[in-house]
């Protein structure tokens, strides 16, 4: 299958997406990066943050390609899962740094998912007040969201995302074949991603997964209804990120079931659900919000619903989880200004707004609507 190229054109920067499922030596076509890295002028020392597991499946074939086109590399591994993301991780990376001596001509490598991208993103951003970096995303979460638009970050105990960085990547590298060794629930959490696009801007993608007979593992996907999948989701990041690229209006659509899906994530302690499963929750709340504003339809509302839990996605609130703890979460969103929750709500599939005419109680009735009996 042709490699597809997506630019991200900025003010300050531009870059690539390149989405390549070409087959190597290595059974992936990650072997190519180093050559596509000095294609782009990079040079020198790079250093690769990744963990355990995916190092395991990818690195050696990605090593051998930046040693042959000239690089001098070396690996950081990190533990995987959101809970590591935090500053601590950030010390270590900046520690491997120090001890390969990475200069501001060298490269920062993220090897894995949206946290090894996140971590690996800011780390780059502060480390000798920024050098380059490359994101190489592992899971389809990282491939259709985290991987693209230079937000990077880690956690605060009291809120998801609280401490980062704006840092444009110079390369974007993403080959679908190495989802085949993502697990099923990965898989499917990433889809509340894809989902989001299609309600808030991109009505063809919502169609193209209501009309997949299956849709919860890599394996229900042909190739090329994958890589279609990652062209138009790649396609639609970029473009708001290129109309507003550090979130100062446009960009926040891109945040439709976080601001309950990052609560929820935060008052569970980041352990019982994955991002996507978090934001699904959270879309669906959305939802029956704007339907009980008047904003949305049911009959829009239920599609959303369906396409959610033909993904295998959760759709209901848990129960148990105190309203304080949630409001307590929400208010520490990035989104809030002068104090207002704000949330982005669709007013048709294709179509949402960010707005802060939303009182508590009515976020409050739709969560309690959507709770788990």
């Amino acid at each position: 299958m042709d490699p597809r190229l997506i630019p991200v054109k900025l003010p300050s920067s531009q870059y690539d997406i390149c989405i390549h499922s070409a087959e190597g030596p290595s059974g992936h076509s990650l072997i190519q990066l180093g050559s596509q890295m000095r294609a782009r002028g990079l040079s020198g020392k790079a250093l690769v943050v990744s963990h355990p597991v995916i190092a395991k499946h990818f690195a050696a074939g990605l090593m051998q390609g930046l040693q042959t086109a000239g690089f001098t590399a070396q690996l950081c591994l990190l533990p995987a899962g959101e809970r590591f993301k935090t500053p601590r991780s950030i010390a270590k990376i900046h520690d491997a740094a120090l001890a390969f001596g990475l200069e501001r001509s060298s490269t920062l490598i993220a090897l894995g998912g949206g946290v090894i991208g996140d971590m690996a993103g800011f780390a780059a951003a502060t480390w000798l007040r920024g050098i380059p970096f490359v994101q190489v995303p592992t899971s389809l979460l990282a491939m259709v969201d985290a991987s693209i638009g230079g937000k990077t970050g880690v956690n605060h105990p009291k809120g998801k995302n609280l401490i980062g960085a704006f840092h444009q990547p110079r390369l974007v590298w993403i080959d679908p074949t190495v989802l085949k060794t993502l697990p099923g629930r990965e898989f499917s959490s990433a889809l509340a991603e894809v989902i989001k696009y299609g309600v808030i801007q991109a009505p063809d993608v919502f169609e193209f997964l209501e009309d997949r007979p299956k849709l919860s593992r890599y394996a229900d996907f042909t190739p090329a209804d994958l890589q279609h999948l990652l062209v138009r989701s790649a396609e639609c990041k970029a473009w708001v990120v290129q109309q507003d690229e550090k979130e100062g209006g446009l960009r926040a659509i891109l945040n439709y079931g976080h601001t309950l899906g990052h609560a929820l994530e935060s008052v569970t302690h980041y352990r019982r659900y994955l991002h996507g499963e978090a934001v699904a929750i959270g879309m669906v709340a959305a939802g029956e919000i704007a339907q009980r504003i008047g904003w949305w339809s049911v009959a829009e509302a239920e599609r959303q619903r369906r396409l959610i839990e033909k993904a295998g996605l959760p759709s209901q609130w848990p129960t148990g989880i105190p309203w304080e703890a949630v409001l307590q979460a929400m208010q520490a969103d990035k989104k809030v200004k002068q104090g207002r929750i704000r949330f982005i709500l669709p007013h048709q599939i294709g179509q949402a707004e960010l707005t802060d005419q939303v009182n508590l109680e009515q976020v409050r009735a739709a969560v309690e609507a959507i709770t788990a009996a």
